[in-house]
């Protein structure tokens, strides 16, 4: 089985080197809202590793590939910025890393639309992680009306930050109607949509929702252990079906924040595979809807390997 994480932060080393004083520096205070902070204990949320450290976790989870995502940060220009950086990391590890691109409509339609066909053209696949609620922007903001419209003429699947609305509140927690994306999902049906983090459990909060009424909405499993117990794999993916569910963790997140265990992507793994998680969900929906290149079996030193 070739795993593929759907859902992968990375950044570049700048940034790495002083995450708080970074973000200060270039205005980007959600970020840090969410990234940054510690928890009661003092220890942090997440790491910052390099792209050979996430490398070395992704071989010990025995994960084949990672899909990045970038960060759906409040300014254009570091939206471009991640990008680029994206495009070397691609460029450098082409059998183990694809990469998303983010936008900021705020940039205006033609520095948008131009960023979104520059990162196509620097070899990203997709949009996302965005978050119109977090960025600033309306879901009817016309120059975001555009960027969906021209991914889905391109086939680029747009990745959105959702949260559920029974969850709970943390620092930089931003709500996130869950009808806004039924809607943007029927306004665009040429676009494929993959709501992050269960979507919110949509299915479940919607008594109506019916998975064949969204044919272009897909699910990703990013944060699941810091967001629902071990039971939401049972609960959420018949509903959903899992030809629809993408395998992400949201690493480098500390996904299991009581034990702080280095493994704890290797674990998530596990996880995924005792709640029911197929080879569809662990990657094959992944390399399909992404049309990824066959993974070589050199791309990886197999699961459970250190």
């Amino acid at each position: 089985m070739h795993v593929i994480d759907s859902h992968v932060h990375l950044y570049p080393p700048e940034l790495n080197a002083a995450p708080a004083e970074w973000a200060a520096a270039q205005g980007e205070p959600r970020w840090a809202a969410l990234c940054t902070r510690r928890r009661r204990d003092g220890r942090a949320v997440q790491r910052f590793p390099s792209v050979d450290e996430l490398l070395r976790e992704l071989d010990r989870a025995g994960i084949a590939r990672a899909v990045l995502l970038g960060w759906y940060w409040e300014k254009a220009v570091t939206c471009a910025w991640q990008n680029r950086f994206f495009a070397e990391c691609v460029r450098a590890h082409p059998d183990r890393l694809a990469a998303f691109a983010t936008l900021h409509p705020g940039a205006g339609p033609g520095q948008t639309l131009g960023e979104l066909h520059r990162a196509r053209d620097d070899g990203l696949i997709g949009l996302g992680e965005l978050s119109p609620h977090s960025q600033g922007y309306a879901i009817d903001d016309p120059v975001f009306r555009a960027v969906l419209a021209r991914a889905g003429e391109l086939g680029l699947p747009v990745n959105l930050h959702v949260t559920d609305p029974a969850g709970r509140a943390y620092p930089g927690r931003v709500e996130t109607p869950l009808a806004d994306f039924a809607q943007l999902a029927r306004t665009f049906p040429r676009t494929t949509f993959i709501l992050a983090h269960w979507g919110g459990r949509l299915p479940l909060h919607d008594p109506g929702f019916r998975a064949e009424s969204l044919p272009n909405v897909f699910f990703d499993t990013a944060a699941s252990p810091l967001l629902y117990g071990p039971e939401v794999w049972a609960r959420v993916l018949p509903t959903i079906g899992a030809s629809r569910v993408l395998f992400g963790s949201d690493f480098p997140l500390e996904l299991y924040p009581r034990t702080f265990a280095a493994q704890g992507l290797r674990d998530f793994v596990a996880e995924a595979l005792a709640g029911g998680a197929k080879a569809g969900v662990m990657g094959e929906n992944a390399a399909r809807l992404l049309r990824l290149s066959p993974i070589r079996q050199s791309a990886n030193r197999g699961y459970g390997s250190s």
